[in-house]
């Protein structure tokens, strides 16, 4: 697998949303230990923790959109880093999966589909494709390395 120095440390990265994500993220490095790894504007904070890394980024819960209407997208989602994301999108989608983006590249050097699994929660399914600076694409790497506390 390619190593990104755009994506954070981790096979399983949760991603948590807040209506203030400076606030929050703050708030977690204060509170619980956690280091700001990489701002993207601020609406997305990649979090680090001993080996593994959180996002937080902008949103709420889940709230109906008014009566009779779909509820908005869950304000959480759960990002996993997979060696072969078209063969894991396809799989999934045999399966039943509800595909909510199909499989597509990005800018910070991955590529990824999400999904919502019949609970209701989204998944984002990541493959990187490239090693990308993230000021290539916008974001501002605070720390490089050294994720333990």
């Amino acid at each position: 697998m390619i190593t990104n120095r755009s994506m954070p440390p981790g096979t399983f990265i949760p991603e948590l949303a807040y209506p203030d994500v400076p606030a929050a993220a703050a708030w977690l490095c204060m509170a619980f230990g956690f280091r700001e790894r990489l701002r993207i504007g601020s609406h997305r904070i990649q979090l680090v923790f001993r080996g593994g890394a959180m996002v937080v980024t902008e949103g709420g819960p889940r709230e109906a959109a008014g009566p009779g209407a779909e509820p908005q997208a869950a304000g959480h989602a759960v990002m996993v880093s997979v060696e072969d994301v078209n063969a894991h999108h396809a799989n999934a989608e045999r399966c039943g999966a509800t595909i909510l983006s199909p499989p597509a590249d990005h800018p910070y050097g991955e590529r990824q589909y999400s999904a919502e699994d019949p609970g209701g929660h989204r998944w984002v399914f990541s493959q990187s494709v490239a090693d990308v600076h993230p000021r290539d694409w916008g974001g501002s790497l605070v720390e490089d390395a050294g994720t333990s506390l």
